[in-house]
């Protein structure tokens, strides 16, 4: 067990070089399998899916080159062996988005019933199931494994999605490139990084239409190229940043190309009295003296922050509010529609002080401005809210331990040292 030890009360000040999305990264290496040409991957993060992924490159017979330092990584799938084991990796949702590019190249993949991602609730595998069906794959069971099977050349296909699943929509982006003819998906996934992966997959060469959209169209069946490709900044990790700054009365910026991304997350800053600047590719929040909740005209509702699919406020960021939300003075409603887990760890709160009320699996109320107290606190294996809960202990004087914190280490490399560099007191012990 690893856990994070944390003595807090410092404003947090200074500026950040936020590292690639963790949820663009992973796909557009499962994309690499889509070509035989060299890739080159810029601005990559040493974290540990990426490395597990790298793994089972090698595994197949991949040529990989990493340089970690350099964060450059170079990538050529025309030496994968003919006979290469087709099972992937367990333990990281992404491992499904590799199956497009398995079918095109070994005819074959299979996959563990429960592959696994962060502890969020039920992350169900049959919408993937539909769309690799669409495109001819034959999809049957075998003891614990799922096992995928190419039959014939793969025709284009049509699917309107009952929910904007992100990896659904980039599952059935990577299987059109192979279908002949003109491939559409309506109630598209339209997150950054969805769009994101379009961008690299259009370097190769790849024709596709309404990127960005919830109606997307791929024209299929044209050999695909190399690229040279330089990731963009996180956006969840500069939200991240800002946060920390807003809950410790800090004075952060961090690194942003796209401030286009932000609009609705610099109005849900702002519901907490906090103000998101972007100037010269930079965003910076400075902390106001007291984080105090908007109060709506409508005065018997309780100010709402509600987390869906892009464009709403992202599930992923709604723990960073939630921290917000129990600093600040006045009562949140936060409300997470896409997980039915994605709450639940709001018990390890009151272990600081803080008073909160989770009304269903899907809606939580803060009551925030309470004086809160040091505490150990255990994370559940969920990204953002380890991060959440190292944002309140940051904010409390006095020494916190995040236990089970490792999660952190999913998305953010040198997440720590970042911390540490604003003038935060942080470390990793076992």
């Amino acid at each position: 067990m690893t856990a994070l030890l944390v003595r807090g009360g410092q404003k947090l000040t200074g500026r950040i070089e936020p590292s690639a999305n963790k949820n663009a990264v992973l796909p557009v290496l499962c994309a690499t399998l889509m070509t035989d040409a060299p890739v080159t991957l810029r601005n990559v993060p040493d974290i540990t899916d990426v490395n597990r992924i790298v793994d089972f490159f090698r595994e197949l017979g991949s040529s990989v080159t990493w340089d970690k330092a350099d964060r450059r990584l170079e990538i050529d799938h025309s030496t994968v062996l003919s006979g290469a084991s087709a099972t992937l990796p367990q333990a990281m949702r992404a491992s499904i988005m590799m199956i497009p590019g398995l079918l095109a190249r070994l005819g074959e993949a299979r996959l563990e019933n429960e592959v696994k991602g962060c502890t969020l609730g039920a992350r169900e595998i049959d919408p993937h199931v539909a769309v690799f069906r669409a495109f001819g794959a034959e999809v049957s069971q075998a003891g614990h494994q799922i096992v995928f099977r190419k039959k014939g050349g793969g025709e284009a296909a049509r699917m309107w999605l009952e929910y904007a699943s992100v990896t659904t929509t980039e599952n059935f982006i990577l299987s059109a490139l192979t279908a002949s003819g003109t491939s559409q998906i309506v109630n598209a996934a339209c997150e950054p990084h969805v769009q994101e992966m379009c961008a690299f997959l259009e370097l190769l060469g790849a024709r596709i239409i309404g990127k960005g959209t919830s109606m997307v169209s791929i024209e299929g069946g044209h050999a695909l190229g190399g690229a040279d490709y330089t990731f963009i900044e996180d956006f969840h990790e500069i939200a991240t940043f800002l946060a920390l700054s807003a809950v410790t009365g800090g004075d952060i910026s961090v690194r942003n190309a796209h401030p286009e991304h932000f609009d609705l997350i610099d109005r849900t800053f702002a519901k907490f009295g906090a103000e998101v600047t972007h100037a010269d590719g930079w965003s910076r929040l400075r902390a106001p003296s007291q984080l105090k909740v908007e109060e709506n005209f409508t005065s018997h509702l309780i100010t709402k922050v509600e987390a869906a699919p892009w464009p709403y406020i992202p599930a992923d960021l709604l723990p960073i509010f939630i921290a917000l939300g129990v600093r600040a003075q006045g009562q949140t409603m936060f409300w997470n529609k896409v997980y039915e887990g994605g709450l639940t760890w709001h018990t390890e709160l009151s272990l600081f002080g803080a008073h909160t009320l989770l009304c269903d699996p899907h809606r939580l109320i803060t009551f925030g401005g309470d004086k809160l107290a040091p505490a150990t606190v255990t994370s559940p294996y969920i990204i953002r809210v380890a991060i959440a809960m190292l944002m309140v202990a940051s904010s409390i004087d006095g020494e916190s331990t995040i236990l089970d914190a490792d999660p952190i280490r999913r998305a953010h490399p040198g997440f720590v040292d970042n911390f540490v560099s604003l003038g935060a007191d942080v470390q990793w012990v076992s």
